[in-house]
C-alpha cells in the first residue's frame, strides 16, 4: 500500500461546501432538529435487533428440519447487516446520539456482528471517509489480487470473468472479518499508528481484540452446540448468516463508489489531488434508489452516499431531507451530483464496471 499521504487542494473557487455547510447548518436550526438520532431510529434499532436476534434464540429453543434451520440463519444474515447498517454505523461515526456513551454502546455492536471497533473505525471514518477511492489508502478497493476496483490497479487474466465471481466473493466479507482480516488489520493499523480519536496502548487493543473475539464464537459456535445442536448444523448455519450479510454489506457498499460514474483520483508528482475534500468526494461517490422507502429504510440511508460522505456525523434518518439542498448546491456550482433511480440500475453499472476493469488493458 502507498502510504504517501494525499493533500487534498485547499481552495474551493466556487465555495461550494462552505455554501452547502451553511444551508445544512440552517436546515436544522429552522426545523429545531438535532443532527443526530431521534424516535425513528430508537424504533429502527429494535426492529433491526429484533431480525437479528429472535431467531438465533428460536433456534436454540426448537428443534427443527434443516431447511427451516438454514432459512433462520438468512434471516439472521439480513438482521446482522441491518444492524450494521443503522445502528453500528451511525454510532461509530458519533451519529447515533448526542451522547458519546450510547454512541459506544450502539458502535459496540460491531462485536457481536463480527467485527471490531478500533480497526472498523481506523479503516472507514480515516481511510475511507478522507481517502474515498483512491488506490493505495482507501482499503475498500483493496481486495488482494482476485478483484480489480481501478484501472491503476494490476490485471489478471482470471480478471475476465470477475463480473462473475465477484458476488461470491463478497458473501466472504464478514466472515473473513470474523477469522483473519480483524487481525491482520490490527497489526497493520498499530504498526502505522493509525487511530480515530484517543490512542490506546497496543495491548489494550490486542486484548479486546481477543476477548471480545472469544465471546463472539461462544456465543454463535459454542452456546448452540452446548444445547444440543449438532456440530455441522451450528457451523453450516453460521456459514449461511455470514454469506447473507456479506453479500448484501459488499453490494450496498459497492454501488456507493465502483460503478460506472464514479471516479478514482490519482495524486499528482506532489502527492495533490485536484479538488478539495468536500468536492472529491462528490467525484468518487454515488446515491441510489433515494425514493425508494424500503431501501432507505433498511440500508441506513446508505443509499444517501453522497450525503453520507459530506456529513458523516449527520444520522442518516435526516439523509433524506438534507438530499436535495445537496443537490441544489452542487447544480448551482457546475458540480457533479451522481445518482441512479433504481437499485437495479445501480448494480447494473457495477457489474459493467467490472466486466470493464477485467478487459485487458491494451483492449479495454
Amino acid at each position: 500500500m502507498n502510504t504517501t499521504t494525499p493533500i487534498f487542494s485547499k481552495t474551493d473557487s466556487l465555495k461550494f461546501f462552505r455554501t452547502l455547510n451553511t444551508r445544512v447548518n440552517n436546515y436544522f436550526k429552522e426545523n429545531n432538529l438535532d443532527r443526530t438520532g431521534n424516535w425513528k431510529l430508537h424504533l429502527k434499532t429494535i426492529v433491526m435487533f429484533s431480525i437479528f436476534l429472535t431467531p438465533y434464540f428460536i433456534l436454540l429453543a426448537m428443534h427443527m428440519p434443516i431447511w427451516a434451520y438454514l432459512l433462520l440463519n438468512v434471516v439472521i444474515g439480513i438482521g446482522m447487516a441491518g444492524v450494521g447498517m443503522n445502528v453500528m454505523h451511525d454510532g461509530n461515526h458519533g451519529a447515533y446520539s448526542s451522547k458519546s456513551w450510547v454512541n459506544k454502546i450502539m458502535g459496540g455492536s460491531i462485536y457481536i456482528l463480527a467485527g471490531n471497533v478500533y480497526n472498523w473505525q481506523v479503516q472507514h471514518n480515516v481511510l475511507h471517509h478522507t481517502y474515498t477511492n483512491i488506490l493505495g489508502h482507501d482499503e475498500d478497493l483493496e481486495a488482494g489480487r482476485i478483484m480489480r476496483f481501478t484501472k491503476e490497479a494490476k490485471w489478471y487474466k482470471f480478471h475476465k470473468f470477475q463480473h462473475y465471481y465477484s458476488v461470491f466473493l463478497y458473501g466472504l466479507l464478514t466472515f473473513n472479518w470474523a477469522i483473519t482480516t480483524d487481525f491482520l488489520q490490527m497489526k497493520r493499523y498499530l504498526k502505522r499508528n493509525l487511530s480515530y480519536g484517543e490512542f490506546k496502548k497496543p495491548v489494550i487493543r490486542w486484548t479486546t481484540l481477543i476477548i471480545t473475539k472469544v465471546i463472539y464464537f461462544s456465543i454463535w459456535i459454542v452456546i448452540p452446540i452446548v444445547l444440543g445442536v449438532s456440530w455441522w448444523k451450528v457451523v453450516l448455519g453460521f456459514l449461511v448468516m455470514h454469506y447473507t450479510a456479506g453479500v448484501i454489506l459488499s453490494v450496498v457498499f459497492q454501488l456507493a463508489h465502483v460503478v460506472e460514474e464514479t471516479e478514482n483520483p490519482i495524486p499528482d508528482a506532489n502527492g495533490e489531488i485536484e479538488n478539495t475534500w468536500a468536492i472529491h468526494q462528490l467525484f468518487t461517490t454515488a446515491n441510489f434508489a433515494p425514493k425508494n422507502w424500503l431501501v432507505n429504510y433498511y440500508t441506513g440511508g446508505l443509499n444517501h452516499q453522497v450525503e453520507h460522505h459530506l456529513f458523516p456525523n449527520i444520522s442518516h434518518v435526516h439523509y433524506d431531507k438534507i438530499a436535495e439542498i445537496v443537490k441544489q448546491t452542487a447544480k448551482e456550482c457546475e458540480l457533479p451530483y451522481y445518482e441512479f433511480k433504481t437499485t437495479r440500475a445501480a448494480i447494473a453499472s457495477h457489474f459493467k464496471h467490472l466486466r470493464e476493469l477485467g478487459r485487458q488493458p491494451q483492449l479495454a
